[in-house]
């Protein structure tokens, strides 16, 4: 857990080297006050004032300088906990940025939004309200088991045995219920994530859900939820009963233990002495209890925030693409795969299986395929969001992993099947893509895009605000302010993604007129189903189960007879359908 907790502070970690210091140096001293007890009565209760007066005193100022340190320990942790606020995020925020653009799943998604919010809230709990507790609760026992073994070695034999035994019990109780806190936290995020979902796909949920239906995925989200957290609530229950219970049972071995001596002194005829000494054992155990059931009272608190920090960790050991440390510089705008074989996690199913092709500079090369043929995961290997499990992929003649993530991101613009825009005017959107674009140009690419006739109809034209995630527009507008950002990006290898799904056939033909200009102009590697598009490649490459079936250009695939001709000859047949007049 520490170790995590100092990777999170980085280079701000002697702040919290200094306050565990200061939580060390107040323990020690409440230890010593406390100790100094057993001298203050056995002196009082033997008459002795005057030879008490001194350990009054110690006592006097040792309370007044752990009031004060106690101050400055609590203003140390505040800080430290700032700290993990500020920097610790930003510090996660910066190795999330390295990790490859695949990792982003919606539920790898939602348990970074839960971690960067709830999770770091109770990870700077810790510093500020917690340790310094728990600090105490393990060093000031210590000393008083020294003080326990002075005043009689069997009582502090005992004491000395315990703490071990009840950090095993602490141990295996937090063990107890961490697998339920884990499971709870990945059922809040998980429900997090439906209630944004609900809320965002409104429209959808209401034109396509019956009554009552609309709500059933966040019910269950929420009641998978409900029923992890029942079940949190009541391991934690067990554990805490179990950790004061093994806290008592130490208190009892002491008692019966001091119970004992005084018997032997009293029957032993040991007189006063004896008898304060063992007046003086018993306070020092009671005050050799209170730290540990203290420990014991944040021994859940400490155990929900190290699954917290469990999942940061597990953050931090998601592995960035490797970077080389002498990229190369590509030739040309070719791509070519040879023998690639990926799969997205090891226990899983190759997706592309020996895919081997090659795609000319300035060429337009279209794949086609059933779902889950491997379409997708091809462009995504391009664009590097994953590295290969076997082969290669060049980009001008250069493995990809041996190009600079910059250098090879500068290559490609993507234009995605489901593209997302931000809360901003349409001009922002579109200028993502160049930052220090120009008005014109910005205008140029919407006119590329099939972008101008939206803004024709809105009034604030290209400064209109989209919304969040573009909910002000339809999904074709959407669509064509992304055309517009990849094309503004101006990158000589375009990857698209069915990129006229969800446009309307006015539309499709602007888009597949700006595909037909920028043939020879850049490479494109198109996925796509409309056969406007499909027609228009100088390559075909038709995959089936991830691997190629079948490549070349249309006219020779048309007379292959193969995979694409029966598409073909479907489609044509299709658009031949006619309604029969005579039967209506």
């Amino acid at each position: 857990m520490l170790k995590v907790f100092v990777r999170l502070l980085g280079p701000d970690v002697p702040i919290f080297h200094r306050y565990v210091g200061m939580a060390i140096a107040y323990s020690l001293l409440c230890g010593l006050v406390i100790t100094a007890l057993a001298p203050l009565l056995q002196h009082l209760l033997a008459g002795h004032v005057t030879q008490a007066l001194p350990w009054l005193g110690a006592i006097l100022v040792g309370t007044l300088v752990c009031w004060v340190l106690r101050r400055y320990v609590e203003q140390a942790g505040i800080r430290v906990a700032v700290t993990v606020l500020q920097g610790a995020r930003q510090r996660l925020g910066d190795h999330v940025a390295t990790l490859p653009v695949g990792w982003f799943t919606p539920q790898n998604t939602a348990q970074l939004g839960h971690v960067v919010t709830q999770g770091m809230m109770s990870v700077a709990q810790l510093p500020a309200h917690v340790f310094t507790p728990l600090i105490t609760g393990v060093v000031t026992p210590i000393v008083l088991v020294i003080a326990l073994a002075a005043v009689h070695w069997p009582l502090g034999l005992i004491a000395l045995l315990a703490l071990p035994i009840l950090a095993g019990v602490f141990f295996l109780t937090g063990k107890l219920a961490r697998r339920a806190d884990e499971a709870f936290h990945h059922d809040f995020a998980s429900a997090s994530q439906r209630m944004v979902e609900f809320a965002q796909t409104q429209s959808v949920l209401r034109a396509f859900s019956g009554e009552g239906a609309s709500t059933r995925f966040l019910e269950q989200a929420v009641a998978k939820q409900r029923d992890s957290g029942s079940r949190l609530i009541r391991l934690s229950a067990l554990a805490s009963v179990l950790n004061s219970w093994a806290v008592q049972a130490v208190f009892a071995a002491l008692l019966i233990t001091a119970s004992l001596w005084l018997n032997s002194q009293l029957g032993g005829g040991s007189g006063v002495t004896g008898v304060i000494g063992v007046v003086a054992a018993f306070v020092l155990v009671s005050r050799f209890i209170d730290p540990l059931l203290e420990v014991a009272g944040y021994s859940e608190v400490l155990r929900s925030a190290g699954s917290q920090l469990h999942a940061i960790s597990a953050l931090f050991a998601v592995k960035p693409l490797p970077e080389t440390s002498t990229p190369a510089e590509p030739q040309d705008t070719s791509i070519e795969l040879r023998g690639v074989h990926f799969r997205y996690a090891a226990q899983e199913p190759d997706v592309l299986r020996g895919v081997s092709l090659r795609i000319a500079p300035g060429s337009m090369t279209a794949l086609i395929g059933g779902s889950g043929s491997g379409k997708t995961t091809l462009t995504r290997l391009i664009a590097r969001s994953f590295d290969v499990t076997q082969g290669t992929v060049l980009v001008g003649g250069v493995d990809v992993r041996e190009m600079s993530q910059a250098r090879l991101a500068d290559c490609i613009s993507q234009i995605f099947q489901d593209s997302y825009l931000f809360a901003g005017s349409i001009a922002e959107n579109i200028r993502i893509g160049k930052p220090e674009a120009t008005h014109a140009q910005i205008l140029a690419a919407a006119q590329q895009a099939g972008v101008t006739e939206i803004l024709q109809r809105l009034p604030m034209g290209i400064d209109t605000l989209v919304g969040e995630g573009g909910a002000r527009l339809s999904g074709g507008e959407r669509q064509r302010i992304a055309i517009a950002r990849a094309l503004i990006k101006d990158a000589p290898i375009l990857l698209i993604d069915e990129a006229t799904a969800a446009l309307d056939a006015e539309n499709q033909a602007v888009i597949v007129s700006t595909l037909a200009r920028l043939r020879g102009t850049r490479t494109l590697v198109v996925i796509a189903h409309q056969l406007s598009t499909i027609a228009m490649a100088d390559q075909i490459v038709v995959l089936d189960n991830g691997q190629v079936i079948e490549q070349g250009s249309p006219e020779a695939l048309r007379a292959s007879q193969g995979r694409y001709a029966n598409l073909l000859a479907r489609r044509e047949a299709s658009q031949g359908w006619r309604l029969d007049s005579s039967a209506l």
